[in-house]
C-alpha cells in the first residue's frame, strides 16, 4: 500500500487541536521524551512521503513533445495537490502516537559490559 492511502486512513486532524499532555507523557513518564518520539517519527513519515512523490514525480520527467510536456505538467499538478492535502506530518505522527501505532524503545541505564579493549556501545 502507498503512503499515501496509508496516511489518509488515518484521518489526522488537518487543523490544531488542544491535547492533554498529562496523558501525553503517560506511556514515557516525561513530557520531553514525547516530544522527541513524536518529532522522529514525523522526520520518517516526512522522508517517506518525500521520497514517494519524487519517485512518482521522476516517471513524468522525460517529455519531448510540448503537448505532451502540458498534459505531463498537468499530471504532475494533480499529483502534488494529493500529497499537499494530507495533514502535515506531525500531525500525522502525533495521531499514531495517540493511537498507539508508535513503537519505542527506552534505552536503559544500565552501562554497557566492558572488554578487554574497552566499553561496548
Amino acid at each position: 500500500m502507498s503512503s499515501l492511502k496509508k496516511y489518509k486512513k488515518l484521518n489526522a486532524s488537518a487543523e490544531i487541536t488542544t491535547l492533554n499532555t498529562a496523558s501525553m507523557a503517560k506511556a514515557t513518564g516525561n513530557l520531553y521524551e514525547t516530544v522527541v518520539i513524536i518529532s522522529k517519527r514525523s522526520n520518517q513519515i516526512a522522508q517517506e512521503l518525500k521520497q514517494e512523490l519524487s519517485d512518482e514525480l521522476a516517471s513524468y520527467t522525460c517529455s519531448q513533445d510540448n503537448l505532451e510536456e502540458i498534459f505531463e505538467d498537468e499530471v504532475q499538478i494533480d499529483l502534488s495537490r494529493k500529497y499537499e492535502r494530507l495533514p502535515k506530518p506531525s500531525m500525522l505522527a502525533v495521531k499514531e502516537y495517540l493511537e498507539g501505532r508508535i513503537i519505542f524503545n527506552k534505552p536503559t541505564d544500565t552501562p554497557a559490559p566492558e572488554t578487554s579493549e574497552g566499553t561496548v556501545v
